[in-house]
């Protein structure tokens, strides 16, 4: 009777060992073999980095990532950030990517962050025009105009969807609280900025300020009348070229009046 215990005591335990070595196999494979490597050093953020803000060693970190998961344009050295400027904001903990710093080339950081083939271009503001002090670089707004023909006045959107670039000397938004400022830069092509120039002179200008997830463009009102337009042309022409095999005479009997049909 001892024996026969003893003996299914030892096979239990055999049996617990072999469960337990497939489970810890089935658990590696799950994970896959890079989960043993040590991983990869990629820089992060330390602290908020608000757009416009060159970059400091005290802003970033280095963390490991795990090997082979490594996203393309990653930095792994704190030194490699060395006179970067942040054009997008980042939150602590948040991966420094190569598409969202920019090499600060010398001048100013405004200089810097503007995105080529396009200009910076600052207009005048105030507490009414800058949205009550609520734009802050980095905001995205429309730009509408105001000019007077003769006893009318007329509003029109001239630009959509146009990057607050600064406000007065400021390039960052470590600031959101509401500020009155003076002045406003924004970031336009060379087209875009000789149509403000020429729409400040004529008449005065009101920014609005958009939702940074709203990337619709409106339809201008010029356009859409241009469109009805070209409607009516091409109506009034299928009309007139309309093809007639038939020819009315109107026919009078006394007091009776009768139209006839012809065929020509």
């Amino acid at each position: 009777m001892k024996g026969r215990t003893f003996f299914m005591f030892f096979f239990a335990l055999i049996l617990g060992v072999s469960a337990a070595w497939l489970a810890n196999n089935w658990v590696k494979g799950q994970i896959g073999p890079d989960s043993d490597s040590a991983g990869n050093p990629v820089v992060v953020a330390a602290l908020d980095i608000p757009f416009g803000t060159k970059i400091e060693p005290a802003h970033v970190k280095v963390v490991e990532w795990p090997s082979g998961h490594t996203p393309r344009g990653a930095f792994s050295d704190p030194a490699l950030l060395e006179n970067r400027i942040a054009t997008q904001s980042f939150l602590p903990g948040e991966l420094i990517l190569e598409e969202r710093v920019v090499e600060h080339l010398g001048g100013s950081t405004l200089a810097s962050i503007v995105e080529p083939n396009k200009r910076a271009v600052t207009v005048r503001v105030n507490d009414v025009i800058g949205v009550a002090g609520f734009l802050l670089p980095g905001n995205r707004v429309d730009i509408l105009s105001t000019r007077h023909q003769g006893k009318r006045s007329i509003t029109e959107t001239i630009l959509q969807d146009i990057k607050v670039l600064a406000v007065d000397q400021t390039a960052s938004t470590d600031k959101d609280r509401p500020v009155v400022v003076r002045a406003v830069t924004l970031e336009l092509t060379p087209s875009e900025a000789e149509l403000l120039v020429k729409a400040t002179s004529e008449g005065s200008l009101q920014l609005t300020l958009r939702n940074p997830l709203d990337s619709e463009l409106v339809a201008k009102k010029e356009e859409k009348k241009e469109e009805k337009k070209v409607e009516r042309k091409v109506e009034r022409v299928i009309y007139k070229s309309a093809p007639s095999n038939k020819t009315n005479i109107t026919v009078i009997r006394g007091t009776k009046r009768e139209t006839v049909s012809l065929k020509k």
